[in-house]
């Protein structure tokens, strides 16, 4: 039903261990989570999220917890790696070989971070073959997505996007904090850039090569005033619904309450749903009557304006297969049937 619509509202990344009594305690949370609270893609995170000393534990940790639990989402781990630093990518390499070797059948990919140039995204594509040749595992069953963190990244972003036309490669994910610093940038105290050409760009590329797109973190969790602690929903929300404008699949979140906003603000409105259900269900008729040129409320349709209708349906199917409980909190009884029911065809 879902009609190759791949959901990533929501790429939210889990330290694979805390120093806790109970180390994968955020990383059982994400497995666990339910309602809108629920992440499409969830992230075990070996790299920036976990502390230097606790990046075994982590692994460890995501190889016994992943397989304990029925996620309907995507599971994608983050390894270690950097186009500048050998060390780094010998870790990745051993890490991406432990997870495929461990809990190959969990897992749907992995996520490399700060790649560098075309050729080291290849570099990254050849570990996860390799890592799936040795553990008896078929091309291209785990995948890669790449988090576009570094000026080298960007300068090749379309030849990396081109590359992922015909290969592994899953999604571009936008790393801002690491890239501005590699750029040189400076915090001069009122927040990060936009980034608005950078993100348009990605969002392209990603749509051309047939990618997910993915925005970047929000870390500015929580505000204060007059005292009073609270967590910073408008400044996400504006940030997430910029990302939408521009066309990304989905945002990265960092904490439950954001996953909460991501799902919602990249899934279409009861409104959205109803006006387009109601255009696909009238053209269908006018099909039926055998009538040629079709007019809805003053707009001829083609096939691209159907294809436009059809994406918010087939948007609310896909999140149906995967998150059912969200899509029907959402919407109407009467309203989410319809579109499941409904005749998609141009023709």
């Amino acid at each position: 039903m879902t009609d190759d619509i791949r959901l990533c509202r929501t790429f939210q990344t889990a330290p694979a261990a805390v120093p806790k009594d109970d180390s994968a305690k955020y990383l059982t949370s994400g497995l666990e989570a339910e309602g809108f609270q629920a992440p499409d893609w969830l992230v075990p995170d070996l790299e920036d999220g976990t502390a230097p000393d606790m990046k075994e534990q982590g692994l460890e940790n995501t190889i016994e917890n992943v397989p304990e639990y029925e996620f309907p989402g995507e599971i994608w781990p983050r390894v270690e790696w950097s186009y500048e630093d050998e060390t780094y990518r010998e870790k990745g390499r051993a890490q991406i070989d432990r997870l495929v070797s461990e809990v190959g059948d969990e897992i749907d990919g992995v996520v490399v971070p700060k790649v560098g140039r075309l050729e080291d995204v290849q570099n990254a594509a050849k570990a996860v073959a390799e890592a799936e040749s040795e553990h008896g595992y078929a091309d291209g069953s785990i995948g890669l997505s790449i988090i576009i963190e570094t000026g080298r990244a960007r300068s090749d972003l379309r030849e990396i996007a081109q590359f992922g036309e015909d290969s592994r490669l899953t999604a571009l994910v936008f790393g801002p904090v690491d890239y501005a610093a590699e750029l040189g940038g400076r915090d001069l105290g009122d927040g990060m850039p936009r980034w608005d050409g950078l993100l348009e760009a990605l969002s392209n590329e990603a749509s051309a090569g047939g990618l997910l797109s993915i925005g970047g973190p929000f870390d500015d969790l929580f505000k204060e005033r007059a005292g009073l602690t609270y967590y910073n929903a408008d400044e996400y929300a504006d940030q997430v619904e910029h990302e939408a404008r521009l066309g990304l699949d989905g945002s990265w979140s960092l904490y439950p309450k954001q996953t909460i906003q991501a799902n919602t603000v990249h899934m279409p409105t009861p409104e959205e749903l109803e006006r387009d259900v109601n255009k696909i269900e009238r053209f269908n008729e006018a099909k039926r009557e055998g009538t040629g040129a079709v007019t809805l409320d003053g707009q001829m349709v083609d096939e691209a304006t159907f294809k436009n209708f059809r994406n918010t349906v087939q948007q609310v199917r896909a999140i149906y297969d995967t998150r059912p409980e969200q899509a029907e909190e959402y919407y109407d009884e009467g309203l989410l049937e319809r579109a499941l029911e409904l005749e998609l065809s141009y023709q």
